[in-house]
């Protein structure tokens, strides 16, 4: 934007700490600039230069803001309760996690795996399949050797030989 387009108690979209945000223009700055407030946060910014002004709000998305905010009952903003019964049914079809469902496989199958074999297995039987990442088997094994080294012996899997894993005794 060029210097001379920009008015007090203009609002404009601008540039601050890396945020387009909307601001309105107080003053101009004894050093060079304006002074302006966020509008979404309230707090005061300088505007040192036209540069960093995006361009002007249009009046028009404005006044529809205000019509909708006039139109809301304070009644209706009161957010609506959630039925705990409902959130509860999804809490107990929640799909198993990754290691667990590596658990449950090794539960299964009483030998040492590797994680690839793991992961196949899952997908096989449907416990778990990759949100989309290229080597699951890494991040599996990544974890499972996380938990191995934070809980030591009360960790629920056992590093059978080199790269294979297997159910800690007692753990299944």
């Amino acid at each position: 934007m060029a210097k001379n387009q920009v008015t007090v108690g203009g609002k404009y979209y601008a540039m601050v700490t890396k945020k387009r945000v909307e601001v309105q223009i107080e003053s101009e700055h004894a050093d060079g600039g304006w002074n302006a407030i966020n509008l979404s946060t309230g707090k005061k910014v300088h505007i040192q230069n036209a540069e960093r002004l995006l361009g002007e709000v249009k009046a028009t998305k404005v006044k529809a803001k205000a019509v909708v905010e006039a139109s809301v009952e304070p009644a209706t903003a009161v957010p609506k309760r959630v039925d705990k019964s409902k959130s509860q049914d999804a809490a107990t079809e929640k799909p198993l996690s990754c290691i667990a469902a590596a658990l449950k496989i090794l539960g299964e199958c009483n030998e040492p795996l590797n994680t690839q074999q793991m992961i196949a297995t899952m997908a096989e039987k449907g416990y778990w399949t990759s949100p989309g990442g290229k080597t699951p088997h890494a991040t599996l094994y990544s974890a499972i050797l996380r938990e191995i080294i934070t809980r030591g012996d009360e960790s629920r899997f056992v590093k059978a030989e080199r790269g294979l894993f297997k159910i800690a005794s007692g753990k299944n």
